[in-house]
């Protein structure tokens, strides 16, 4: 009796145990976050730098209008990115202190100026007014790739020196040079 009465409490306790941590889960995001690291290789943990960032689709909408020219966009999609430097750098010429920032760009037609920004937790660029609390500012060219990209990427292509943080959305490529 002392056997049968321990077995089916146990198993009233694993029927109301499950229920208590039952949970719903939200589908996925239509703009999924995503993150670029250097060096890339995962088996690599000592990273310089690496970014978070959420990836919008064009969803055959204009580049342009999803970011246009000249206005302060968030570089991505919902919360404004974040780059994380794991040692001091020079961010387009600039010295940067190691670090965590948020990362928010000016398009431009031949340039973008790239902000690096002390307010972390920003939802998109809406709250950016203080150019006050921008660590740094610097230009990246604007080319034309081949291959158009339906979602927002960032990658960084390794140069002398160190890396171009590449940002690329349909034809267009800005690269940032970071110096390490």
């Amino acid at each position: 009796m002392k056997k049968v009465f321990t077995i089916a409490f146990m198993a009233l306790a694993m029927v109301f145990s499950t229920q208590a941590v039952a949970q719903d889960f939200s589908g996925m995001d239509k703009s999924p976050l995503d993150n670029a690291s250097y060096p890339s290789d995962y088996k690599v943990s000592d990273k310089a730098v690496r970014i978070t960032y959420g990836r919008p689709q064009l969803k055959g909408r204009a580049l342009s209008e999803l970011a246009p020219a000249g206005e302060v966009w968030r570089t991505g999609a919902n919360e404004a990115p974040e780059i994380t430097f794991y040692k001091d750098v020079k961010f387009g010429g600039q010295d940067v202190k190691a670090g965590t920032y948020a990362l928010l760009t000016i398009p431009g037609d031949k340039e973008w100026t790239v902000i690096l920004h002390s307010n972390l937790n920003q939802w998109g660029s809406y709250f950016y007014k203080d150019e006050a609390s921008d660590v740094a500012r610097a230009m990246g060219g604007v080319s034309m790739g081949d291959e158009s990209l339906e979602a927002f990427s960032i990658a960084f292509k390794e140069v002398e020196g160190g890396v171009h943080m590449v940002m690329g959305w349909d034809k267009t490529r800005v690269a940032v040079p970071i110096m390490m």
